[in-house]
């Protein structure tokens, strides 16, 4: 059984989206198996020559990359997780909710033991793009000096240590069951239909708002039930819609007929 007062790393995946150089995933999972993470997932890989990944994550994290699960898309790799960390070195527009590595790695102590944790990088080039982190509860910023931009395994490195730190002595926090990606999902597809039938967000532009309902839901951590309640709201309030267009239409005709 895992101590409650440390960051459960058996619940912690690292998440590697569109890596450019099979070399920086086999640093990449080096750094994960000294810090004790032993799940490595990748998402549309460029070039996963395996011979140039071994080469570069040396014997000791061989089990890392013979482990490691392979995606085509970040929603179908992230499904299954109920707390996604978005890594960013770019701040403003869209990325508001950012923490610093060590204030993350305290707040997933109590998350971690009920949640599975996806800890996601981006392509060397470019990050994560604003439709990546709309998968994410939030994001962190890795703080450097002049020179924002980090090489791939140095930054899991960093978030790794931090996570590994924390793994060892911190005290706990209650934390529920969180609601996982497919069920955030499907919640937020139906919220949007809901609001857009009702005239309550404009439907040629609904993403500018359903973003900023995004945030305000990563903030509140949804449970699992927490979600059926919000998904069962909204199909009362669909029956409710079609059941009083219909009432008008019988009106309609009984007004006629008379």
């Amino acid at each position: 059984m895992s101590d409650p007062s440390k960051v459960n790393l058996s619940n912690v995946s690292v998440v590697l989206v569109g890596t450019r150089y099979p070399e920086n995933i086999g640093a990449a999972a080096r750094a994960m198996r000294n810090m004790g993470i032993k799940q490595l997932i990748l998402v549309g890989p460029q070039n996963p020559d395996r011979a140039k990944i071994y080469k570069m994550a040396t014997h000791a994290a061989l089990g890392v990359i013979d482990r490691m699960k392979v995606y085509d898309n970040l929603k179908e790799a992230l499904a299954d997780f109920r707390y996604v960390v978005g890594t960013t070195a770019r701040l403003g527009g869209q990325r508001k909710v950012v923490s610093s590595p060590s204030k993350l790695a305290q707040r997933l102590i109590s998350i971690s033991h009920q949640n599975k944790i996806a800890i996601m990088f981006g392509p060397e080039d470019r990050g994560l793009t604003n439709e990546d982190i709309r998968f994410c509860d939030i994001l962190v910023n890795i703080p450097t000096a002049e020179f924002s931009s980090l090489n791939l395994a140095q930054a899991v490195m960093v978030m790794c240590y931090e996570l590994f730190c924390f793994s060892r002595d911190k005290p706990a926090e209650f934390a529920p069951r969180l609601a996982n990606r497919h069920e955030l999902e499907a919640m937020y597809e139906q919220l949007k239909d809901v609001m857009m039938r009702i005239s309550f967000i404009n439907p040629a532009n609904p993403d500018y708002f359903m973003n900023n309902l995004r945030h305000f839901g990563s903030r509140l951590q949804l449970r699992a039930k927490e979600v059926s309640i919000i998904r069962g709201i909204c199909r009362q309030i669909d029956w409710f819609g079609k059941k009083r267009y219909q009432d008008g239409l019988e009106e309609g005709r009984d007004a006629t007929d008379s």
